[in-house]
């Protein structure tokens, strides 16, 4: 029972999501209940109380008393649980602090702002963008005047495009994305035309989400401005938006174009693709032409069909051309695309759905997209303005200028610098000086990687504000919100608890045989079989048998052997079950009647639930011989292990909840507790 309170006590971490404001009532720090010299208060009884009991009314109070026992019993054995000092184990310390950090999590991101990307990211999620662009690559560590001469490059390039110059002919002549350009076979590799910056459809989460924003805030025809990702500078045209194709699955009927094909062959081509068309419109099976004609080999013994995809896995034409077809079995028209002509049939096509079957998949792939890094940015900000965050660039600039060369080989250390000692930054009341930042930089340096020194200060400089802010709102929560201070509580009360019951209750009534075994010899009379049928059930696949075998059964008994001994369980279509049942035990037992012989026969089909899995047939009987109908006796502690095993295990709990008692005593406040409301 004990065990079943506890699970319900400590609530499931990986189902709760906490909502900062849900801690609406005001605390009631009365005290309620006083267990020796621990004081527990009207809020930490009610915290509990609460979630265990959604549906009661405070001012049922009869249920309340009865709750309030058993929360007494387990504050009493928490209370033990830390005046043994198991709170301060080390494997207690870290098994609560790995709860605590995934409680602490979601004080560290904005909820509002996270329900804002969440909608914002569904919004996205039912259009397709069809755009192009121009990439002038810098690294995202790059120097500031690497970093503006991209940015003037690329400033060059829009004012071109502005002026007329063609967006597709600019991005095969400058373009750092090489799939913008023709080009040449080499070797093994075949000839390819460049796309001239044209990416495609694509939908949210499709591309990093700088790069997403830019395209979904930018009007189709109209050139953004330069964008930064971690490839560089971005120029996007948007060439179409439309309603999302989400998930499609088509087949498809496919003619290749011949290598180096000539004006001929592509004439030859589509007048074979509008033949082929023209007889699916006068009601030839599609499948069988595609068995008979298609080009690719991978999928027209599949009826064409190809695996399911969403818009940004196939060709611009291809997209169009499915979200066109206006039904589920609809066939297109003829379609070219790089790869040769098409006829397409949708086999099924799945758009977004409502927002709330949507969120979940939806959360899921924001974790692992950059834009949940604005949620704790936002947390962030807010922490640096609520604690008058303030910086001394001048002195980290200081800083900067005292690492040495043997930074490089990542053999600094911050001892070189430890007379400097001018504050770099402030935090609430905290200061923080050059040489606790370079104790920080030294743990880093080995990660600096192809970053040139300054970039990878600066950038180790912002990781250490904002782990430095985290960490001072993670040593606030407690203060800060009593509902996240009071869960910690039921945390480490419930893993004591756990810990401290399995060792006095659980694995000790496994463990004890001899107390178990003395608990059994003095409880004895509660453990008793009732009347029981000593039988063998036999099971005849032979109809035509059954003559005989009774004739067998009745010599066996008269000769007072077994069936056994008679040799009946060596026949081929008989089945032999030998036991001792109760009442209840066994449905076909339960039908017949109880006394010594033979009883009637029946069906097998009739009983097929306690015989699943055995060989017969409609036609197979079943009978039993009853030798004998035992008396009530007692169980063997073996017989009523689990239930002895239970009862021992309350039993201890009880003795040991007495004990308890009588060490720390129990006081109740009667009067506030009436006065709860």
């Amino acid at each position: 029972m004990m065990k079943r309170l506890l699970m319900k006590i400590l609530p499931v971490i990986l189902a709760v999501f906490i909502t900062l404001s849900s801690f609406a009532q005001q605390e009631d720090n009365r005290v309620l209940i006083t267990i020796g010299d621990e004081k527990i208060s009207v809020s930490e009884f009610l915290n509990v109380y609460r979630k265990n009991n959604v549906d009661t009314d405070l001012s049922d109070k009869k249920s309340m008393k009865e709750y309030l026992g058993l929360y007494i019993n387990f504050r009493l054995k928490v209370k033990e649980a830390r005046d043994f000092g198991m709170d301060t184990a080390k494997a207690f310390v870290n098994e609560l602090a790995g709860y605590r950090k995934q409680l602490a999590e979601p004080y560290f991101n904005d909820q509002e702002v996270t329900d804002e990307l969440l909608l914002e990211a569904y919004e996205r999620l039912n259009y397709d963008i069809r755009a192009s662009h121009i990439l002038i690559k810098v690294d995202e560590n790059a120097l500031p005047a690497d970093t503006l001469e991209a940015y003037n490059k690329i400033m060059e390039v829009r004012t071109r495009i502005l002026a007329g110059e063609d967006f597709a002919m600019l991005a095969s002549e400058v373009s750092d994305d090489p799939s913008a350009r023709n080009r040449e076979a080499q070797g093994q590799a075949p000839a390819r035309k460049g796309n001239g910056g044209d990416l495609g459809y694509f939908t949210v989460f499709d591309m990093v989400y700088p790069f997403e924003e830019g395209a979904y805030n930018t009007a189709v025809g109209d050139i953004s401005m330069p964008l930064r990702t971690a490839y560089g500078y971005h120029l996007i045209k948007v060439t179409d938006k439309r309603a999302a194709l989400g998930k499609a699955t088509v087949a498809h009927l496919y003619l290749s174009m011949p290598k180096n094909a000539t004006a001929l062959d592509s004439a030859r081509k589509e007048l074979e693709i509008n033949e082929l068309y023209q007889r699916m419109m006068n009601g030839e099976v599609f499948e069988e032409l595609v068995l008979e004609y298609s080009d690719d080999r991978g999928s027209k013994d599949k009826g064409g069909v190809l695996p399911r995809f969403g818009s940004n896995r196939m060709v611009p034409e291809f997209i169009v051309a499915v979200s066109n077809i206006p039904d589920t079995g609809g066939i297109s028209e003829p379609l070219l695309t790089s790869f040769g002509w098409h006829i397409l049939k949708l086999i099924e096509r799945q758009g977004p759905v409502d927002y709330k079957v949507e969120v979940l998949e939806l959360k899921r792939r924001m974790t692992r997209d950059t834009r949940a890094k604005k949620s704790r940015e936002t947390v962030i900000n807010r922490i640096k303005t609520e604690n008058n965050f303030r910086e001394y660039p001048e002195n980290l600039q200081e800083l900067l200028q005292a690492i040495d060369s043997s930074f490089y080989a990542g053999e600094w250390s911050a001892d070189k610098v430890a007379d400097m000692n001018k504050k770099i930054l402030q935090l609430g009341k905290q200061k923080y000086s050059q040489h606790d930042f370079a104790l920080f930089l030294e743990k880093k340096q080995q990660r600096r990687g192809t970053a040139g020194r300054e970039t990878f200060f600066y950038n180790q400089y912002h990781e250490y504000v904002n782990d430095l802010c985290i960490n001072l709102k993670d040593r606030q929560l407690e203060d800060e919100y009593p509902e996240f201070r009071l869960l910690m509580n039921e945390y480490r009360d419930g893993i004591l608890l756990f810990n401290l019951t399995d060792e006095r209750v659980w694995s000790k009534a496994v463990k004890d045989t001899i107390g178990l075994k003395e608990f059994y010899n003095n409880t004895s009379d509660n453990y008793m079989w009732g009347e029981r049928l000593e039988a063998h059930i036999i099971i005849l696949n032979d109809p035509s048998l059954e003559k005989e075998i009774r004739q067998m059964i009745t010599r066996a008994i008269g000769r007072k052997k077994s069936l056994t001994e008679a040799g009946i369980d060596t026949l081929a279509k008989v089945i032999i079950e030998k036991g001792v049942y109760a009442r209840g035990a066994n449905s076909f037992i339960d039908k017949m009647e109880w006394k010594e012989g033979q009883s009637l026969a029946a069906p097998l089909t009739d009983f097929n639930e306690l015989y699943d899995g055995r060989s017969h047939n409609e036609n197979t009987i079943i009978f039993a011989v009853v030798y004998n109908i035992r008396e009530p006796e007692q169980k063997t502690l073996d017989e009523a292990r689990g239930l002895i095993t239970s009862n021992y295990q309350n039993y201890l709990e009880e003795e040991w909840i007495n004990s308890l008692k009588e060490k720390y005593p129990v006081t109740i406040n009667e009067e506030v507790l009436e006065d709860i409301e």
